[in-house]
């Protein structure tokens, strides 16, 4: 099976990142999507994200309607922390060899992609789905096999969606009903 692994702090999950999978998944060979919850990115500080837990749980309310194409994956629970993309595809592989892996993400993450660890083999062994940010156009491929997706974008940020929370605002469809509803009843954010 073709897996597409998007790859996230999910802190919370939104709209914005529930439209991207479903694009990637309607409009191209990828079979199925993983959110592959991050418990830390080596880019963010952890001090301002949920417990892995926690967010992990609030994807799977997310995509409780859309198991067959959408799933969301702990496989970085259980490795070394901070998580590097490198680290997770080689123990995905081996754990999967039956499935073929790529790694779905924004342009303004792709424009980093030198600065990864390991770069050069994520470039050379894997496909990249990158969908067009607004400001971080691809001008540079760095050689990777890559497919520049026209997706659907909502200026949605899971920043602003913690300020909303802190600032007693809501948070109402900025997030699928049933994730507010579990952040406001678990005081998530506050």
């Amino acid at each position: 099976m073709k897996i597409g692994l998007y790859f996230g702090s999910f802190n919370p999950v939104h709209h914005g990142h529930l439209m991207i999978a479903s694009h990637v998944v309607n409009r191209t060979e990828i079979q199925q999507i993983w959110f592959v919850v991050s418990p830390q990115n080596p880019f963010k500080t952890a001090g301002s994200l949920l417990n892995e837990y926690d967010r992990l749980h609030l994807v799977n309310l997310a995509i409780e309607n859309d198991e067959k194409r959408l799933r969301a994956s702990d496989v970085e629970f259980k490795l070394p922390r901070p998580s590097y993309t490198i680290d997770t595809l080689i123990y995905l592989e081996e754990k999967y060899p039956q499935h073929e892996f790529s790694i779905i993400m924004g342009s303004d993450g792709f424009i980093n992609i030198p600065r990864w660890k390991n770069a050069d083999i994520l470039i050379k062994k894997y496909a990249f789905y990158v969908y067009i940010r607004p400001g971080y156009e691809i001008t540079d491929t760095h050689g990777a096999n890559l497919t520049i997706l026209k997706a659907p974008l909502l200026n949605i940020s899971a920043t602003d969606i913690r300020e909303n929370i802190k600032d007693q605002k809501t948070i109402r469809y900025l997030v699928p009903e049933n994730v507010r509803k579990e952040i406001e009843d678990h005081n998530y954010y506050k």
